[in-house]
């Protein structure tokens, strides 16, 4: 249905819910005149706005897209399929909705996704407290990490801690990836700052995951700690810190906080630490196992970390380079066993 052009007045969301029912012949009309009522108020979320309208999502898109061309049926399941995507990750954009659709047989490329999300009217989420105080009495050790080639997991560690503004409380996060695969290998939280949920941290990923040839963090206490430095020297780990002031020496860890807080933590309110904790522990879940890296050619931390042949390249001098990039083709004579 096409809306009239005789017709223009735009209803306030206050005015659609405080509409009751209406004659059944009517109101499909007269729903698709209140639809105008989402121009109104652009800062509420579709999902709301349905609710106060009192009419499934499907019908706003059937309706700016009646009113925007006419769909193949093709199109048509593409709708609905990329609705089904973005309802359960917002903040894919569109290069990963149209990475998914592939990889569930989809024959779709990037412009299209992009112009069937235009006419839906959806996008993909686009992207304070100091964490890491020094200790003057601490030793503080080398960066190791500057143009060094990374060619396997557990080659390079980090780690790193963070504040969660919208966490129950006050709560800090303290995460272990893997600069390889970008898997987050161990994670703690703890509602104060000392080095024990970081040694702790640390020896979930030494039972899990073996040990690294490099360890790398910044030069907070907790990091400069006796126990954690111990926990290190004892398994043979050569130890990495950061220069002052320069989050970009552990840029993987950093990445890895923006993805958490925006896809995540931003998208959620928590009536107590058990119900976050759970929330927590199904994102790095969903983040290790389903969500598409790009810099890992569309694939996942667990699938990059358990296919990665010995002889890939990844040089950490040229970030502008993806992994993908430097990953030797599979038929390369020279190509070793994953260790």
């Amino acid at each position: 249905m096409i809306l009239s052009t005789k017709r223009r007045k735009i209803y306030p969301l206050s005015f659609l819910k405080s509409q009751k029912k209406v004659d059944a012949v009517g109101a499909v009309r007269e729903r698709g005149e209140l639809m105008k009522g989402e121009q109104s108020e652009p800062q509420l979320p579709l999902t709301r706005k349905c609710e106060l309208l009192g009419v499934p999502r499907s019908s706003f898109y059937e309706q700016r897209i009646k009113a925007s061309t006419m769909l193949s049926a093709a199109d048509e399941t593409l709708v609905f399929e990329i609705d089904r995507i973005y309802t359960k990750t917002p903040f894919y954009g569109s290069r990963r909705i149209t990475a998914q659709l592939q990889r569930e047989g989809y024959v779709v490329n990037r412009k299209h996704v992009q112009r069937l999300m235009r006419i839906m009217g959806i996008m993909g989420i686009a992207p304070g407290i100091m964490t890491s105080k020094p200790h003057p009495e601490h030793q503080v050790y080398p960066y190791l990490l500057k143009n060094l080639v990374v060619t396997r997991p557990n080659q390079v560690w980090s780690t790193d801690i963070t504040y969660l503004p919208h966490a129950p409380g006050t709560m800090y996060m303290v995460a272990i990836i893997d600069w390889y695969s970008r898997k987050v290998l161990a994670y703690r939280c703890s509602n104060t700052m000392n080095a024990d949920f970081c040694v702790a941290a640390l020896e979930d990923a030494f039972r899990e995951h073996g040990k690294p040839d490099i360890f790398n963090t910044d030069q907070g206490s907790q990091f400069t700690s006796d126990a954690f430095i111990a926990a290190l020297k004892a398994r043979g780990v050569a130890i990495s810190m950061d220069g002052r002031g320069r989050a970009f020496d552990n840029i993987f860890i950093e990445r890895f906080w923006r993805s958490l807080k925006y896809e995540w933590l931003y998208l959620h309110s928590f009536k107590d630490v058990f119900s976050m904790k759970a929330s927590l522990a199904n994102y790095i879940d969903f983040y290790n196992q389903r969500r598409l890296h790009e810099a890992l050619g569309y694939q996942t931390p667990d699938e990059w970390h358990t296919s990665a042949p010995c002889g890939a390249d990844f040089n950490l001098g040229l970030l502008s380079r993806s992994p993908a990039e430097m990953r030797p083709a599979a038929s390369q004579p020279n190509a070793c066993v994953n260790p």
